[in-house]
């Protein structure tokens, strides 16, 4: 069941202001997170309305986890970070969704918590389609 009020179940113009859309996954949706400070950044929106991962299936679980590796391996192989951290959040979007967060050594937030949003680093559309074809080459 899609919730009319949720960024990640409507897509459009809510999930626009804070995303910009690379593919559907197996499991999910997979964005580019506006704000680039940490360059390429992403989130990956589960398909399914759930708050918490013990809301799926085990299968949904393990094939969900899946898709965050392979969106994992697709950063990793376009930015070639040196850390990836992952966060899981939503104490007021309740959608499952994890952040993808590239970081890179010597550069902000090094050996810290990424800000969930920061606003100093954003690009043209152009710039995000560049990142979302690059990811989207890496991906397959």
């Amino acid at each position: 069941m899609k919730d009319p009020n949720c960024a990640y179940c409507m897509q459009g113009d809510l999930v626009a202001a804070f995303a910009y859309p690379i593919c559907q996954m197996n499991t999910g949706y997979l964005y580019l997170f506006k704000e680039q400070s940490k360059k390429g950044r992403v989130i990956l929106a589960h398909n399914k309305h759930v708050s918490e991962l013990i809301e799926l299936t085990d299968q949904e679980r393990n094939d969900f986890f899946a898709d965050v590796a392979a969106a994992a391996r697709a950063v990793h192989k376009v930015f070639a970070p040196d850390k990836v951290n992952y966060g899981a959040y939503g104490d007021t979007g309740c959608h499952l969704h994890f952040h993808i967060v590239p970081k890179y050594e010597g550069g902000d937030e090094w050996g810290g918590t990424f800000q969930m949003n920061p606003g100093k680093v954003t690009l043209s559309d152009a710039e995000y389609e560049q990142m979302a074809e690059a990811l989207r080459q890496a991906l397959n």
